[in-house]
């Protein structure tokens, strides 16, 4: 057998290897967040008077850009958008219908919202997950995780000339991608859970943050001033906070009651004896 037809062998079963220690998402549940996402860009390329084209376009990078910087970025030879024989055609097959018939998500914003922010969720398990098949360490399954959740937003809005919508005031959009990637890793590796389980679980609680935030408006902070911080926020946050200030009250006290003897404290005879020496040679 020749060396390429073994090196094609060996890389189809790397991965199908991979793709049995990877989480098996339900295929359904990847095409929703296909659709969702590629509707919202469908929906911004509208906003934007872009032709057909450039909605197609905008939907695509949405709905699969993130995975698809996942994947340059890894490095893996396995690419997503060209694995999945669905992906591609249920993102643009979406894009022309939105875009012909806007009523179908215009309507209904709420059940977007909340399709989106599962969809969301989705992509940070999934992306966070992949990686960790590889390998890699917990923090680069995060911040891949969060690359894959909302890199397709961030490349909609290059393309649109505007400040992506991931680093504006927001009600907590990449921090619940990031905390839905970092709940999966930390059930997965740490506590052992069953991945299905521990996939369910951080998209919930992705979904939670957002709905918090959204719900008791949590905004995330252009700058820090923990006067102004939201009732709710202050409430989650005071047994952490407290201990904190108290430890930072006793040192800032404890150290100024040093400084405050220092300069008390009365000289020795060396210290006497170097400031009589100083005065007699300014005499002279």
């Amino acid at each position: 057998m020749s060396p390429a037809v073994l090196a094609v062998t060996a890389h189809a079963a790397n991965a199908m290897a991979l793709g049995e220690e990877m989480v098996p998402i339900p295929i359904a549940f990847e095409m929703v967040a296909v659709i969702v996402a590629a509707a919202s860009g469908v929906l911004a390329a509208r906003e934007n008077k872009l032709d057909l084209i450039g909605a197609i376009g905008l939907a695509v990078l949405v709905s699969l850009g993130g995975g698809l910087t996942r994947d340059v970025i890894l490095q893996e030879h396995n690419v997503y958008i060209l694995q999945q024989p669905l992906a591609l055609p249920v993102s643009i097959g979406t894009a022309a219908a939105v875009f012909a018939f806007p009523w179908m998500v215009e309507k209904p914003d709420r059940l977007i919202s909340v399709l989106d922010i599962f969809a969301v969720g989705l992509f940070a398990v999934m992306g966070a997950d992949k990686t960790m098949a590889y390998g890699y360490p917990p923090i680069t399954c995060v911040m891949m995780g969060f690359i894959t959740a909302v890199g397709g937003g961030m490349l909609r809005d290059i393309c649109l000339a505007r400040v992506p919508y991931i680093f504006r005031r927001s009600n907590l959009y990449a921090m619940a991608a990031i905390a839905g990637a970092i709940t999966y890793m930390v059930l997965i590796e740490s506590l052992g859970m069953w991945n299905i389980a521990a996939a369910f679980i951080s998209v919930a609680l992705t979904m939670f943050i957002r709905w918090w935030s959204i719900r008791f408006n949590i905004m995330s902070p252009t700058e820090f001033d923990p006067h102004k911080m939201p009732e709710p926020v202050k409430k989650v946050a005071r047994p952490v906070v407290r201990p904190i200030q108290r430890a930072g009250r006793r040192i800032s006290a404890k150290m100024s009651h040093e400084a405050e003897h220092a300069r008390t404290r009365p000289r020795d005879g060396s210290d006497l004896k170097r400031g009589g020496s100083a005065r007699n040679r300014r005499s002279q």
